[in-house]
């Protein structure tokens, strides 16, 4: 029978290569030959590398590291000089010498601060006479200060934060004290702009002082707040101040009371390194304050705390007082009268009565309210009275049995530079029905303007040529330079 032949399932591999595979192996072999550079192991290649990135440029930074070896072998061996290692970037510094973080310098948008970014923001619109006007009432900050950009990223982050204050302030406790100064001002304008019961004074400490319970802010002289705050210029409370936050608190948080008097005999047995320091202010270096109010509020401040306030503030450059009521050391006796016990006739009991300016163009009380002040600020180069244009006539009023006393606009506030006293509104003149409620408003509004003006006509005669040149701000009608 024939015998069965089996196919085998699997072959076995060739014992000798392809002949592709032959050829391309002896066309390397020949190239090897040609080229002696592709004989060469690797650490001759790297060595090769070395030399030529050294003898290319001198300046640059191999990208391997070479060894360095004594100058006498680098001459033996005409081993040549190791390149000087590349310059570290300069450090990035910021707004009062403050380092900023590592990394990128920031996009310009993030840098562009202009002064009246937040003008918009804090805009508000009030019915004229009868519901047909429109008034605007405007606040804008003080010159000097560095607030971001509207829409930047800073921007929507402290938006963001106001919103969420309540929490965030529990919550980054720990970390709202070490912030940058730039930031920490920022905060406290978004406070007053994006919350409806303004800045109060937990907010302040929040922002202001270290936490209680961190005693590493106690230990170190370093981080205390006189010395965390010193680079703090610009303090802006406006709209809090005789609503959420008082005169009397804020000072007592700016200016600690000092310490009680200790008895002779005790001081001269206690050491040296026990006797009590003198309290050093919250802001050594505060030269820009704002305690503007909120005209659509009601609100409760006292000249005669301002006064106690102002004695602290010799330094203080730039001030705003808009929407402050008129100067009066009783506001609530304005209608109160007393009986003479001499005469028995009846007598006004405050310095200002109710037909004091409209009959009598009486300011005296007002005057010297203001001489008072100017002679505790007397630093001012900036002040702000918006929406004062009520008592607009005690600027250029004269008080005293001779009539010589009068604001002192060459001596004290001799300084002052701005003097801005816009009416607080923009009065639209087209807007309605022309009513005599809307003529009367309309006089009303350019008596202030032309207020204005007599005060800059005041104060540089007062002057003559003696002190600064004064620039009166108010506002322009469209179409007027």
């Amino acid at each position: 029978m024939p015998k069965k032949r089996h196919q085998n399932k699997y072959s076995k591999p060739q014992s000798t290569a392809p002949a592709l595979l032959s050829s391309s192996a002896a066309s390397r072999n020949d190239s090897r030959q040609d080229d002696p550079s592709q004989s060469r192991g690797v650490n001759e290649l790297l060595a090769g590398l070395r030399r030529a990135g050294l003898s290319g440029s001198r300046h640059q930074t191999p990208d391997v590291v070479q060894p360095t070896v004594p100058p006498a072998i680098r001459q033996i061996l005409q081993i040549p000089e190791t390149p000087p290692p590349r310059p570290r970037r300069p450090l990035r510094l910021g707004p009062g010498g403050a380092r900023l973080p590592a990394g990128p310098a920031p996009p310009r948008s993030w840098l562009s601060r202009p002064e009246r970014a937040l003008e918009s923001a804090v805009r508000r619109s009030a019915a004229g006479p009868d519901g047909d006007g429109e008034r605007d009432w405007v606040r804008k900050p003080l010159p000097g200060v560095h607030l971001p950009s509207r829409g930047s990223l800073v921007d929507l982050v402290l938006r963001r934060f106001a919103r969420d204050w309540r929490w965030q302030r529990s919550y980054c406790r720990y970390h709202l004290y070490g912030l940058p100064t730039h930031l920490r001002v920022a905060l406290i304008v978004y406070l007053g702009t994006y919350t409806e019961e303004g800045v109060s004074l937990r907010d302040l400490r929040a922002v202001l002082l270290p936490p209680r319970d961190a005693p590493e802010y106690r230990d170190d002289p370093a981080l205390a707040p006189s010395v965390m705050n010193e680079t703090f210029t610009y303090l802006d409370l406006s709209g809090s101040v005789g609503r959420s936050l008082k005169l009397r608190e804020l000072s007592d948080l700016l200016f600690p009371p000092e310490a009680e008097p200790v008895d002779a005999q005790e001081s001269w047995d206690a050491p040296e390194n026990t006797s009590p320091d003198i309290p050093r202010p919250l802001l050594p270096n505060l030269t820009h304050l704002s305690l503007a109010l909120d005209p659509g509020s009601p609100h409760a401040v006292s000249w005669r705390q301002l006064l106690a306030f102002a004695a602290h503030l010799p330094g203080l450059t730039h001030l705003s007082l808009a929407f402050w009521p008129e100067p009066t050391l009783t506001p609530n006796a304005t209608l109160a009268t007393v009986v003479s016990p001499q005469t028995g006739r009846s007598l006004q009991y405050g310095g200002t009565g109710p037909y004091s300016h409209s009959l009598d163009d009486d300011w005296a009380e007002a005057v010297l309210i203001l001489r008072r002040l100017s002679r505790r600020l007397y630093g001012l180069e900036y002040l702000d009275l918006t929406g004062c244009g009520a008592w607009f006539p005690a600027l250029w009023a004269t008080a005293g049995e001779e009539g010589d006393e009068s604001v002192d606009w060459a001596g004290a506030w001799g300084k002052i530079t701005t003097l801005v006293l816009h009416p607080g509104y923009r009065f639209v003149e087209e807007h309605g029905k022309g009513g005599d409620d809307e003529g009367d408003e309309l006089v009303r509004f350019w008596g202030l303007l032309s207020a204005a003006r007599r005060v800059e006509g005041h104060i540089r005669a007062q002057r003559a040529g003696k002190g600064r040149f004064i620039t009166v701000e108010t506002y322009k009608p469209p179409g007027k330079s």
